[in-house]
């Protein structure tokens, strides 16, 4: 399975792939957030290892938080994509 066809451009034949990738992605980042919060539940509060996974659920969030955009962004280059190969076979 090919990523980029023959010059370098995304079809729609890569969408699936794309998809997938983002839920895997979801799905981690889930069970990231779900281990880390109960790991913290375990902890004293104010310790080295608090503190820790505090900042470890902040960054899960901070990248959970990016992946609309990612995927607008995935979506209008394969749009922008199929439109400009249209142009081009007119």
């Amino acid at each position: 399975m090919k990523f980029l066809g023959k010059k370098g451009q995304l079809g729609i034949g890569n969408l699936l792939p794309i998809g997938i990738t983002f839920v895997v992605l979801a799905i981690a980042l889930g069970l990231g957030a779900t281990v880390l919060d109960s790991v913290q539940d375990g902890q004293t509060t104010g310790s080295y290892a608090s503190n820790i996974t505090t900042d470890g659920l902040s960054s899960v969030e901070e990248v959970s938080s990016w992946m609309p955009t990612i995927a607008l962004v995935v979506v209008a280059v394969v749009i922008i994509g199929l439109v400009m190969l249209f142009m081009r076979n007119r």
